[in-house]
C-alpha cells in the first residue's frame, strides 16, 4: 500500500507539535450550539461555578452546566422529577434502582435537594457535539416521560 505524501507528513511530526497546533476546545461554545439547537430560548447564566443553561421541555426543567474549559472540567444535565418525601419511599427507591439498571442509558436518577433528578455527569476529556446532544435529549426526554407516573405513583407524604 502507498501513502501520499501528506498523509506520511502527519505521522513525521510529533505527538506535541500536533497538538500544540490545534485550536483550544470552546466548551462553552459548543454547550450553547447545542441547547440552542435543541431549544432557542434556553436561559443562560454565566456565574463562578461555570455556565448554566436551563430550559423547559415538555413537562420538566432542565439544566446543563458546564463547570469551566479544561479537560478535566465536567459536564452535567440535570431534571427535577419528583419532589421528597412520598409516600412508600422504600418502594419508589427500589423502583429508581431498577430504572437505572433497565432504562435509564447514561442517564440515572438520583437524589439531591430533597428532589428525585434525572442526570448525566461526565469530564470533559473526549467529549464531543455529538454526545453533549445526546445527553442533553436523554435527560430531557427521560425526565418528560417518567415525571407525572412517579408523581403519580408516589404523591407527597
Amino acid at each position: 500500500m502507498v501513502y501520499s505524501e501528506p498523509l506520511m507528513s502527519t505521522f513525521d511530526r510529533s505527538p506535541d507539535a500536533f497538538l500544540e497546533s490545534q485550536e483550544p476546545i470552546r466548551y462553552t461554545e459548543i454547550v450553547s450550539a447545542v441547547v440552542s439547537s435543541l431549544k432557542e430560548d434556553a436561559a443562560y447564566e454565566n456565574h463562578e461555578q461555570g455556565h448554566t443553561w436551563k430550559f423547559t421541555y415538555g413537562t420538566v426543567e432542565v439544566f446543563v452546566h458546564l463547570s469551566g474549559e479544561s479537560v478535566e472540567d465536567t459536564l452535567a444535565v440535570w431534571s427535577p422529577v419528583l419532589t421528597l418525601p412520598v409516600a412508600e419511599p422504600a418502594k419508589l427507591m427500589q423502583k429508581l434502582l431498577e430504572k437505572n439498571w433497565t432504562d435509564t442509558l447514561e442517564a440515572r436518577f438520583c437524589i439531591w435537594n430533597d428532589q428525585v433528578i434525572l442526570n448525566h455527569y461526565r469530564t470533559l476529556e473526549g467529549i464531543t457535539a455529538g454526545e453533549i446532544s445526546r445527553a442533553i435529549t436523554l435527560v430531557a426526554s427521560l425526565a418528560d416521560e417518567y415525571d407525572e407516573p412517579l408523581q403519580a405513583e408516589f404523591p407527597k407524604a
